[in-house]
């Protein structure tokens, strides 16, 4: 279980599914061969975050922040006994949970739960089915959702049926352990939110700031680096496409250069820094994750 180090904060993937993913599945009209021609006109796709064959390299995970004794995992995945339309989801039966005891971080030893936004496969884990009830996973954590997230998935139903709001977030509200913020909410010295919408109405990016160095994880506002030499490529699920592709625009702009940016749902090397050439063409360079030193 490697990760990142920024400042004094360590950033750790704890992976519950990694996969290569065809395009179609992300993008209406995009299949493989365009996958290649993108890569082709930006080869440093190739390799670390897309496959020769045109395959997107993709993850499920959550990422966990320490920093300062304090940990906080953001996004909880798609989760354990949970009914859902698409197949490869459905009544998962997965190590989630030792995995991430593994990686050093039992589920009790959790002090906060950050989602990015509400799409099934980044809340699955707040909950626990134990005894026929949905009950918080994370036992001693503060669950963090935006208010606006909140309160449009509390009124709208999911696409597929699911009923993710009952399982999945619901039952931390009704367990006290829920607090509703506004989408710039700052949770310590170290970590806040940054508003980046259009894949959700509430949707956020997380952002991590220790002795002068900075991560930000993404969330879905960029599902694959792709989107970044293609930046007006927007997602299927987006919510509002167009707001999707401006606020993507904006964030490059705004994290070029020294910000670790780590995609939640990017496989290989999983992160990178924002490069631009001289034709104000867009880049990542990746960045893989290193073991923890000792000591």
């Amino acid at each position: 279980m490697d990760g990142w180090q920024v400042g004094r904060a360590r950033i750790t993937p704890v992976i519950e599914v990694e996969t290569r993913t065809s395009p179609r599945f992300l993008f209406s009209g995009m299949d493989k061969t365009g996958v290649q021609a993108v890569a082709e006109r930006s080869p440093w796709l190739s390799g670390s975050f897309v496959d020769d064959d045109g395959y997107l390299l993709q993850r499920i995970q959550c990422l966990v922040i320490e920093i300062d004794g304090t940990r906080i995992v953001v996004d909880t995945c798609v989760g354990n006994d949970k009914p859902r339309t698409n197949p490869g989801w459905h009544n998962l039966q997965l190590p989630f949970l030792s995995d991430l005891s593994a990686a050093g971080y039992p589920a009790e030893s959790i002090d906060a739960v950050v989602c990015t936004h509400l799409h099934v496969d980044h809340v699955g884990w707040n909950t626990s089915r134990v005894d026929g009830r949905w009950v918080p996973t994370f036992p001693n954590a503060r669950y963090v959702f935006t208010q606006p997230e909140f309160e449009y998935w509390q009124a709208t139903s999911y696409p597929d049926g699911d009923d993710i709001f009952s399982d999945s977030v619901a039952p931390v509200v009704e367990a006290g352990r829920a607090d509703l913020v506004p989408v710039d909410h700052r949770l310590d010295a170290g970590v806040r939110l940054d508003p980046t919408p259009g894949h959700t109405p509430g949707h956020v990016s997380v952002v991590i700031e220790s002795e002068g160095q900075q991560a930000v994880i993404t969330g879905d506002m960029i599902h694959t680096p792709v989107q970044v030499a293609s930046v007006e490529l927007s997602s299927a699920f987006d919510y509002d496409q167009h707001a999707a592709a401006d606020t993507r625009r904006e964030f490059l702009q705004r994290y070029a250069d020294d910000t670790l940016v780590i995609g939640t749902h990017w496989g290989g090397a999983g992160a990178g820094r924002i490069r631009a050439d001289e034709d104000g063409r867009w880049a990542i360079e990746p960045v893989g994750s290193t073991a923890r030193s000792a000591g």
